[in-house]
């Protein structure tokens, strides 16, 4: 069982074996929301599913409610999270699943071509239903292509229907009103994901309010890959993080950043550091700054 990255040449192995395997591609661009599709149309790698991050990773975008929370649409279940990537409800998201022919016995890998900015998503969405063997094909696309191994193009048969049963939840989701009940106290530590402008609050190219978690911690979640394109060492990853903690227990970890995807590389790196499995704010800054009442530093 491989739970946190897989190499490409573990893959090919797994796909030689003819182990019981989905392979997921979960390329993105939050700008251009058609391009992911596009490129996994142009390259990906053979019987991978596509995994949108819109319609496939997030719930149906409904209403601004109150202070600008999104609620469900009429006739949808409430989203797991608030955000600009809302989480669906585990149910939901068990239903895609089944859909495209996962079931409880397979190794999922996931992949994107974008250093795991948006497969963390799913990796992490698939440990919150339940599922521990799902792993990050560590340099994404780009890896799978430099062994020279074959990449398939156009769309991909549909699978069979399976029947994938939630299990008890093996992520930690943290909502708005735990963040905030636990500002300045020592039983948390806020890791913001974003560029260190964003979370100055110097510019927001996405949300309504710039600034960030009173008492957030920065850390870009480009900084756990190395030159190489893959992750860093745990051994490396332990030491940054050691010495952005600066004392604060690991355990405290509630990681976050625009809208709950780009946090989730933080997240792994500190699992493949060593320093355990830690929380996730999914709905983020985009959550956080809808409500007026709750403050905002900035610098």
């Amino acid at each position: 069982m491989y739970t946190t990255l897989i190499s490409a040449e573990q893959l090919q192995a797994l796909v030689t074996a003819r182990k019981s395997l989905r392979v997921f591609d979960c390329s993105f661009d939050l700008m251009q929301p058609l391009a992911g599709k596009q490129k996994y149309v142009e390259a990906h790698i053979p019987g991978a599913v596509y995994a949108n991050l819109d319609t496939d990773l997030s719930a149906k975008h409904g209403a601004p409610g109150a202070h600008g929370v999104l609620t469900a649409t009429e006739g949808e279940d409430q989203p797991a999270s608030g955000g600009r990537h809302p989480l669906p409800t585990r149910e939901k998201f068990a239903t895609w699943l089944s859909s495209v022919g996962f079931s409880n016995d397979m190794q999922a890998v996931v992949y994107d071509r974008n250093g795991a900015n948006y497969c963390g998503r799913l990796w992490w969405m698939l440990k919150w239903a339940g599922h521990e063997a799902v792993a990050v094909l560590d340099g994404g696309l780009q890896a799978w292509q430099a062994t020279g191994a074959a990449v398939a193009s156009g769309e991909e048969a549909s699978h069979f229907q399976a029947n994938f049963a939630l299990g008890e939840e093996k992520a930690v989701l943290v909502d708005a009103q735990t963040v905030a009940a636990r500002l300045d106290q020592s039983t948390q530590t806020v890791v913001d994901a974003r560029a260190p402008a964003r979370f100055r609050g110097e510019v927001e190219p996405l949300d309504p309010v710039a600034g960030h978690i009173p008492g957030a911690l920065n850390r870009p979640f480009s900084q756990n890959i190395g030159e190489d394109g893959k992750f860093k060492s745990g051994e490396q990853l332990k030491t940054e993080f050691d010495a952005l903690l600066a004392g604060r227990d690991p355990a405290t970890v509630v990681h976050q950043c625009g809208s709950g995807v780009s946090a989730v590389p933080n997240l792994l790196a500190m699992e493949i550091a060593g320093l355990g499995r830690t929380g996730l704010y999914a709905g983020s800054w985009s959550d956080w700054c809808s409500d007026a009442t709750r403050p905002v530093a900035k610098g």
